[in-house]
């Protein structure tokens, strides 16, 4: 077992990773950019470095001050958390080079899954159903006009290394493609330092559903059930749950199985996420494979019992998995707290947090790095918190988390918490019935902005 972990990430994922580490007598490492002393991932870790101002590219997408920060401190594994540098194949290569153990996919598996454009020819070669698109990276916007008018529109623009809706772009009509190529390429660039771009054709009114899978260093992989992600907004999730009230047991089964099939096809190695998805005939088609943990990994964690990071460090450690399949015993709602204002368009909303009381009680989950008197800065995710409820039964969990965001006061800043306050009233969103286009037609309500 590794005796010291560097987690090269920031905030909450970067605290959860802490956390376990300690629950497993592993020393860690935190590292952080001048705008992040202050957090509480910092604080918590026994050693911390600073690698960089606040700017991403110089400080947690800088892979020669993430090396030696490791070096220094003599950290024997590196996890990346999600984000940044997670499926980032040259970091993994140079960590296998430096001889740290890269928690997570190795550069191969990366270049075969993490990047979304090799991970649909690997798909189709396994026998996995995929959405129609283009066979691999557009080399310009000649070639992406071209696959565009082929394919017919509407299309959908993906960043290869994407992640969190960054460098997603649909496209309707012809007028608009090029602002989009151009504007999904730039973001990609500066979110991943890679602008890579490929296509595939927009299905409108499908359900986001992932299924969460673990593979070791034997070939073995088994999966862990499905989260429902289709609440989203300009292809960022905001809630998500398990098990979806749109699942059933037969398509569990057959997209669990196409799931695993997918992982061992390459011999996948730690924690991933296959992501569908799913049409209203329950017909599903295969996205991307996320070759890292996932923001919305807690909900799965809760209705199983299963430590997914505790999970990551055992395999990278080179101990079996243990080859079941999971299904949900209970249910669990994850909400996204983020630093906007819904009521003007979720615009960021950065500042100092003035007070802060945290929602509490059996079968509630906070996962978050802020506290009174912190100072939320401008330069990245907007994310502050996730809040996170179990119970027995939907119904059930819907009513925990109204009771939950009531008690949830962050004041200094806006937040997302009037969102999914409502959000839990909707009808609509009680019923089940949701799509990936549900935030199309959803209208905030003022009576929301009076009492929080």
């Amino acid at each position: 077992m590794f005796k010291k972990i560097l987690i090269a990430n920031r905030g909450e994922i970067a605290l959860r990773v802490i956390r376990t580490c300690k629950e497993m007598g592993i020393q860690t490492v935190a590292v952080y950019s001048t705008a992040d002393a202050q957090s509480l991932h910092v604080r918590f870790a026994d050693e911390a470095v600073c690698i960089g101002p606040a700017s991403s590219h110089d400080s947690y997408l800088n892979i020669p001050n993430i090396i030696s920060a490791a070096e220094i401190t003599n950290a024997d594994a590196i996890h990346p958390g999600y984000g940044f540098l997670s499926e980032n194949a040259k970091f993994s290569k140079i960590c296998e080079e430096h001889d740290i153990k890269f928690i997570g996919a190795s550069a191969e598996m990366i270049d075969k899954m993490g990047d979304k454009a090799s991970a649909r020819k690997t798909m189709m070669a396994a026998g996995v159903p995929c959405i129609p698109g283009s066979k691999g990276l557009l080399k310009d916007y000649d070639e992406c006009l071209k696959t565009a008018k082929e394919m017919g529109f509407p299309v959908l623009l993906k960043a290869t290394a994407g992640g969190g809706g960054k460098g997603m772009r649909a496209v309707y009509e012809e007028a608009e493609l090029l602002h989009a190529w151009e504007s999904a390429r730039t973001e990609a660039k500066a979110a991943f330092d890679n602008d890579g771009m490929y296509m595939e054709k927009l299905i409108e009114d499908g359900r986001h559903i992932e299924i969460q899978i673990v593979g070791d260093s034997y070939g073995k992989a088994c999966h862990l059930s499905e989260r429902d992600c289709s609440i989203q907004r300009r292809h960022q999730k905001l809630c998500e749950e398990t098990p979806s009230p749109f699942m059933t047991d037969e398509l569990r089964e057959k997209m669990g199985a196409a799931a695993v099939k997918a992982a061992e096809s390459i011999k996948y190695e730690g924690a991933g996420t296959v992501e569908f998805l799913v049409d209203k005939d329950r017909n599903f088609y295969f996205m991307e494979m996320n070759t890292r943990i996932q923001v919305e990994h807690p909900i799965t964690e809760q209705v199983i019992e299963y430590d997914l990071v505790r999970e990551q460090i055992k395999v990278a450690a080179g101990i079996p998995i243990s080859g079941k399949n999971y299904t949900p015993v209970m249910h669990a709602i994850e909400c996204r707290i983020n630093a906007e204002d819904p009521f003007h368009g979720f615009r960021p909303s950065p500042g100092k947090i003035t007070n802060l009381h945290v929602p509490g009680g059996h079968g509630v989950r906070v996962d978050t790095h802020i506290y009174a008197g912190y100072e939320i800065p401008p330069f990245y995710d907007s994310m502050v918190a996730k809040l996170i409820v179990t119970a027995r039964t939907r119904e059930e969990t819907i009513t925990k988390m109204k009771r939950a965001l009531d008690e949830f006061v962050i004041e200094g800043i806006q937040t997302t918490i009037p969102f999914h306050r409502q959000l839990m009233d909707d009808p609509r969103y009680i019923k089940g019935e949701y799509t990936i286009k549900f935030m199309e037609s959803f209208k905030m309500d003022e009576k929301y902005k009076d009492e929080f």
